[in-house]
C-alpha cells in the first residue's frame, strides 16, 4: 500500500512541479483504466489467497527485498523521466504541438526514448515481485508489455510527425528500454 500510495501522490506532485498547466485530479492518475483498477484488485485477491493458502510463499524475503528494489528503481525513473522533461510530460498523449514542446533527448532519455515507460513496467511488476504474486507477476508482465508496445507506437507515430528526422536519428540511436519492442516501424 505505502508503494502504491508513494506513486500516485508522487505523480500528481512531479505533475504540479512541472506542468501545473495540465494539473487536475486526472493527475493522480487513480482513475487511470479499468483494466488497471482490475489488476490492482487480482493483485490483492492472490496476495490474500495465497497467504491463506500457502502462507510460506508469502515469507521469501530475497525475493520481497528484489520486487522493493525494482519498485524504487521503476518509480525513480519515471519521476526522473517526468521531471527531465519538465513541461513536455503530459499523461495524455498530445495531437497537437504547442509552440513550447521540444524533443527531449538528453538526461535519462539518452538511455531509453521512453523511460517514464520503462520505470512504470518496471515498477507495476516489482509491487507483485514484491508481494510474492507469482500469477500477477505474470500477468502484469505481460499486461504492461502489451500496452507499452501499442502506445510506444502510437506515441512514436506523433513524435515523428512532430520532430521529423530528428526524433527519427533519435530512435535510431536510443532504445525504447522496453524488452522486445522496437517502436513504431518506419519505411523509407
Amino acid at each position: 500500500m505505502c508503494s502504491l500510495s508513494l506513486f500516485h501522490y508522487s505523480e500528481y506532485l512531479v505533475t504540479a512541479i512541472n506542468n501545473p498547466r495540465s494539473l487536475s485530479l486526472d493527475s493522480f492518475l487513480l482513475n487511470h483504466s479499468f483494466e488497471y483498477n482490475l489488476a490492482a484488485l487480482s493483485s490483492w485477491v492472490e496476495f490474500t489467497l495465497e497467504k491463506l493458502l500457502f502462507p510460506e510463499l508469502k515469507q521469501i524475503t530475497w525475493l520481497s527485498t528484489v520486487g522493493l528494489l525494482m519498485v524504487i528503481f521503476g518509480d525513480c525513473l519515471r519521476k526522473a523521466a517526468m521531471l527531465t522533461a519538465g513541461s513536455n510530460f503530459n499523461h495524455i498523449v498530445q495531437n497537437e504541438k504547442s509552440d513550447t514542446h521540444t524533443l527531449v533527448t538528453s538526461g535519462v532519455y539518452g538511455w531509453f526514448r521512453h523511460p517514464s515507460y520503462v520505470g512504470w513496467f518496471y515498477w507495476s511488476i516489482g509491487t507483485q515481485v514484491l508481494l510474492c504474486n507469482p500469477v500477477c507477476v505474470v500477468g502484469y508482465a505481460l499486461a504492461s508489455w502489451r500496452f507499452f508496445r501499442e502506445r510506444i507506437e502510437e506515441e512514436e507515430i506523433t513524435l515523428i510527425h512532430f520532430f521529423g528526422e530528428e526524433y527519427l536519428e533519435y530512435k535510431r540511436k536510443v532504445p525504447s528500454g522496453l524488452p522486445f519492442i522496437k517502436g513504431v516501424k518506419v519505411e523509407l
